[in-house]
């Protein structure tokens, strides 16, 4: 509910009534409700209880930036310990989907939601293949934030072609790390994974005051 927008930033969260909106019990709502807390998704009320977190640009910004911090170390390790063929495989399938995406030159119908499945395999290959749960997990909590993971993909419908562009140069990027891990190159794929992030800052086009903020998501879309 809080994902999709339903309990708005600001919004009490108080045990009793969110359990009868559940049809559940108030013991599981009464556990949970610290792990969403834990999790960054609700904030302690200064009195009782929890208020859903508001998300600010320099949070989704940060957290964007981390996404790429983490997923580069993944990326270094498995250039270092040597990327397996199976891998290598399976991301030249995901190299060539996104081509077949790209080739026509501009968005046709559905290609977003492609892009997005390519997108995920490519990230989700390289995160598995690292083997450490720990990276993995903090980039499962780390994606709960709007436009931080992988499946989410910001469009910016006022200009198609622009966001063709994005997605191409994106992908362009996909190539360099799948070249950088067949050849251990440990430090140049951190610093691709990295980089690789700045396509999604760029067409998020983070802004500085409330009011930009808030024009920025009218903009955008949330593709998942």
């Amino acid at each position: 509910m809080i994902l999709r927008g339903e309990l708005a930033a600001g919004a009490r969260v108080a045990e009793a009534p969110l359990a009868q909106l559940l049809g559940m019990s108030r013991t599981p709502v009464r556990q949970a409700l610290p792990v969403l807390a834990q999790e960054g998704l609700l904030t302690e009320h200064e009195t009782r209880g929890y208020v859903v977190r508001g998300l600010s640009a320099t949070d989704i910004l940060d957290a964007i930036d981390l996404r790429g911090v983490l997923e580069g170390l993944a990326a270094r390790r498995v250039a270092e310990r040597g990327a397996s063929r199976t891998l290598l495989q399976a991301l030249r399938v995901c190299l060539a989907d996104g081509d077949q995406i790209l080739a026509e030159g501009h968005v046709a119908d559905k290609a977003e939601a492609l892009y997005v499945d390519m997108n995920v395999r490519f990230h989700q290959l390289i995160v598995l293949e690292c083997r450490s749960a720990i990276i993995q997990q903090a980039l499962e909590r780390n994606a709960r934030i709007p436009f931080a993971g992988p499946q989410a993909l910001a469009v910016d419908r006022t200009s198609l072609q622009r966001m063709h562009e994005t997605l191409a140069y994106a992908h362009r990027q996909h190539h360099y790390i799948v070249s950088a891990l067949e050849q251990g190159e440990g430090s140049r794929v951190e610093a691709l994974m990295r980089e690789h992030t700045n396509p999604v800052k760029e067409n998020l086009n983070i802004a500085a005051t409330a009011g930009e903020d808030r024009e920025m998501i009218r903009r955008l879309s949330l593709v998942r």
